[in-house]
C-alpha cells in the first residue's frame, strides 16, 4: 500500500518570501533613513541658525540691570532724596501649595493685613502660576529677621534686596520733589521700553516727574551661561548701568524748614526767591504729605484720608492755588497810574470812606470807616487806602490795566521746573466776552483796582511779579535747579526811576511808618518793603462790611496775603505768603513773612550759603 507524504519545505517559495521581506525591509529602512536624513538636514542646515539661537537662549541668559536713580540735594549739598537698600518678599504660587494658608501663616512674621492677603490672592488668579507675586514691598528689619529665622517653613517665599527711593524730609518737600511710583500701563505708553528694561519706578509728581529724563539713568546688562538645571556656570558679559544724574536745587532746606514752621498750623503757601538771579530759596505748600507712602503703592486707607481731607494736602498751593491778589495789587496800580500820567508824584486825594461811580448809587467802601483823609501815593500804599484805587482804576481803564499788569507776567505761568502750574487769570474785555458772553461793566474795573473780581494769581505768579517790582523792571527767570542758563532781561516798559522809587517808598512805609498797615513787623536791623492783602472767600453785604473776620466761621474768612522784599534798599530776597482763611494780611500773613525774612537775613545768611563747586 502506497503512503502519501506532504512536502514540508518549498525552497523556491521560501526564497521568494524571504526576498520580498528583505526588499520591504530595505524599503522601510531606506525610507526611515531618508526621513532621518531629511530631518537631520532640515535641523542642521536649514534651521541651524534659528536653533542655534534658541539653544543659546537656553544656555545663555541676559537680564537688564536697573540704574540707580540720581540723588537730589539742596543748594548747600544737603541730601534731600536718595536710594536706600531694603528687601522685598515675593512668592511663586505654584510652589506654595495652599497659598492662602501660607499667607495667613506669614502674618505672624510680617505685617500683612487681611485686605493685602485678598489682593495677593486676586493677583494669583490673574497671573501665571510661575510668575512671582510681591507679598511685601518693603520689609522692616524685624520682619526680615522673622522671615529668615523661619525660611525653611516657606520654600516658595523669597526675600530679595533692592534699592528703594527715600525722601528724607517727607511733608517739608513733598510738593516740591514729588515722588516716584511703580510703572503702570499708562506710563508704558510714554516711556522708552529699551531704556526702562528692568526698571520698576518712574517719577509721578513734582521734580521727580519733570526731571525724570535726568534722574533715571541708563540700564545695564548681565549675560550668564547656565547648565541644563539652570545653575550659573560663568558670567559672559557685564555692562554696568549708568546711574541717573544727581540734581542740586536752589532750595535752602534751612529756609524751607523756617518757612514751613512759620505757617504753624495754617494751610497756605510761602515762596522765597532771589530777585537778582531768579533762584527759588524756599517753596512751601502746607499741609504736605509723606511721599514715601507712594513709592510702593499707598494703601487705600491712607489715600482715602489724604483725598478726603478738607485741607487737601495733595494740592500744591504754590503753583496751582488761585487767589485774588487783594491789596497786594496796589503798588502795581500806583505804578500804572504814574506811567500813564493819570496821577503825578505829588498827587493827593481825600478819602472819605467810600467811592461812587458817576450816576450810580452803589458805594464801594474802604476798610476804614470814615476814610483816611488826605492821602498821597505813598500813604495810599502804606495804609492800603481802598478809595484811592477805586478812584484810580476807572481812570486808567481795564484795557490799560490788563496791558500794564501783563508786563509783570500776571496771567502767565512762571515756567519753573514743575508740571501742572496754573496760569491764573488776568481779565480783559475780550476774555469776558469770549468766556461769559457778556460786556465789561465799569464796576468790575473799580474792584480790579484793589485786586478783587476776576483777577486770580498763584503764589508763584505773585513771586514772579514781585521780583520784577523789587528789581525796578529787571526780569529774571525763576527756577528751582542750580546752574540754570536763564538770563536776566530788561523790562518791556520804560518807567521813570522816580516812579519806581515812589512805589518802593510806599511799600517801605507799610512796615516802617507808624501808620503803616504792617508796622508791627518792623525790624531795626534792616528795611523791609511790603504790602498786605486779603483775598475774598465770599462777598460781604453792605451791612457786613465792617464785621470783623474773626467773628465769621473760619472756612468763610478771607485769605491773608503779604508780599515783601528785603533789604528794601538792595533786595536780596522776595517773600510771598498766602495764609488761607487767615482773615488779615497785615495781622496774620505779615508776621509770617517777617519771621521768614529775619530767619534768612539774621540767622541763615550769616552762616554762609555754599554754591555748587565751591
Amino acid at each position: 500500500m502506497r503512503q502519501n507524504y506532504r512536502q514540508i519545505k518549498n525552497p523556491k517559495a521560501e526564497t521568494r518570501v524571504f526576498n520580498s521581506r528583505i526588499f520591504a525591509s530595505v524599503i522601510i529602512v531606506s525610507i526611515a533613513l531618508m526621513i532621518i536624513f531629511s530631518r537631520f538636514f532640515y535641523l542642521q542646515v536649514i534651521k541651524h541658525k534659528e536653533l542655534l539661537q534658541s539653544s543659546e537662549k537656553n544656555r545663555i541668559r541676559t537680564t537688564s540691570l536697573s540704574p540707580a536713580r540720581g540723588f537730589i540735594y539742596d543748594r548747600n549739598g544737603v541730601l534731600l532724596v536718595d536710594n536706600i537698600p531694603t528687601y522685598r518678599l515675593h512668592v511663586i504660587p505654584e510652589k506654595s501649595g495652599n497659598l492662602k494658608e501660607k499667607l495667613y501663616e506669614m502674618q505672624s512674621l510680617v505685617n500683612l493685613t487681611d485686605n493685602e492677603i485678598d489682593d495677593i490672592l486676586e493677583k494669583e488668579k490673574q497671573n501665571p502660576p510661575f510668575k512671582p507675586i510681591i507679598v511685601k514691598a518693603k520689609l522692616s528689619e524685624d520682619e526680615l529677621s522673622n522671615y529668615v529665622s523661619r525660611k525653611h517653613m516657606f520654600p516658595a517665599f523669597t526675600a530679595t534686596p533692592y534699592l528703594i527711593r527715600h525722601y528724607r524730609y517727607t511733608d517739608l518737600i513733598a510738593h516740591l520733589v514729588g515722588y516716584v511710583g511703580r510703572i503702570n500701563e499708562n506710563d508704558v505708553e510714554n516711556l522708552d521700553n529699551k531704556r526702562y528694561q528692568g526698571t520698576e519706578y518712574t517719577g509721578k509728581q513734582g521734580l521727580e516727574k519733570s526731571l525724570e529724563d535726568r534722574l533715571h539713568g541708563q540700564p545695564g546688562q548681565l549675560t550668564i551661561e547656565t547648565n541644563a538645571r539652570g545653575r550659573v556656570l560663568r558670567t559672559i558679559k557685564e555692562e554696568l548701568p549708568v546711574s541717573g544724574e544727581d540734581i542740586q536745587l536752589t532750595i535752602d532746606i534751612r529756609l524751607q524748614q523756617a518757612a514751613f514752621n512759620a505757617l504753624g498750623d495754617m494751610t497756605g503757601s510761602i515762596i522765597v526767591a532771589n530777585p537778582n538771579n531768579g533762584e527759588i530759596l524756599a517753596m512751601v505748600s502746607k499741609p504736605g504729605f509723606d511721599p514715601n507712602d507712594f513709592v510702593n503703592g499707598i494703601s487705600q486707607k491712607k489715600y482715602s484720608l489724604l483725598l478726603n481731607s478738607i485741607e487737601n494736602p495733595l494740592f500744591n498751593r504754590s503753583i496751582k492755588g488761585g487767589y485774588e491778589p487783594g491789596s497786594t495789587i496796589k503798588p502795581y496800580m500806583a505804578l500804572a497810574g504814574l506811567y500813564y500820567g493819570i496821577i503825578t508824584p505829588d498827587f493827593k486825594m481825600l478819602s472819605t470812606g467810600y467811592f461812587q461811580l458817576p450816576n450810580q448809587p452803589r458805594k464801594y467802601h474802604d476798610w476804614m470807616k470814615g476814610g483816611h483823609g488826605w492821602v498821597g501815593i505813598e500813604e495810599s500804599i502804606a495804609q492800603s487806602v481802598n478809595t484811592f484805587y477805586y478812584s484810580l482804576a476807572p481812570k486808567i481803564g481795564i484795557d490799560r490795566i490788563h496791558s500794564f499788569l501783563a508786563n509783570f507776567n500776571f496771567g502767565k505761568t512762571a515756567n519753573i521746573e514743575l508740571n501742572g502750574e496754573n496760569s491764573g487769570l488776568l481779565p480783559s474785555r475780550e476774555w469776558k466776552k469770549e468766556t461769559k458772553g457778556m460786556i465789561w461793566f465799569p464796576g468790575e474795573t473799580v474792584i480790579t483796582g484793589i485786586g478783587q473780581g476776576f483777577l486770580l494769581n498763584t503764589p508763584i505768579q505773585l513771586t514772579n511779579a514781585l521780583a520784577i517790582l523789587a528789581n525796578k523792571g529787571k526780569s529774571v527767570q525763576l527756577h528751582l535747579v542750580k546752574n540754570s542758563t536763564f538770563q536776566k532781561k530788561e523790562f518791556e516798559l520804560n518807567i521813570d526811576e522816580k516812579y519806581w522809587e515812589i512805589v518802593h517808598k510806599g511799600m517801605i512805609a507799610t512796615i516802617h511808618d507808624p501808620k503803616g498797615s504792617a508796622h508791627a513787623i518792623a525790624n531795626k536791623n534792616y528795611l523791609i518793603a511790603g504790602k498786605s492783602g486779603t483775598s475774598q472767600v465770599y462777598g460781604k453785604s453792605e451791612e457786613e462790611i465792617y464785621v470783623r473776620d474773626t467773628d465769621i466761621p473760619k472756612h468763610l474768612r478771607n485769605h491773608a496775603l503779604f508780599i515783601a522784599f528785603a533789604p528794601a534798599d538792595k533786595p536780596e530776597i522776595v517773600v510771598v505768603v498766602v495764609a488761607e482763611h487767615g482773615a488779615s494780611g497785615s495781622k496774620v500773613a505779615a508776621p509770617i513773612a517777617g519771621e521768614v525774612i529775619e530767619q534768612y537775613l539774621l540767622k541763615i545768611k550769616p552762616q554762609g550759603v555754599v554754591d555748587a563747586g565751591e
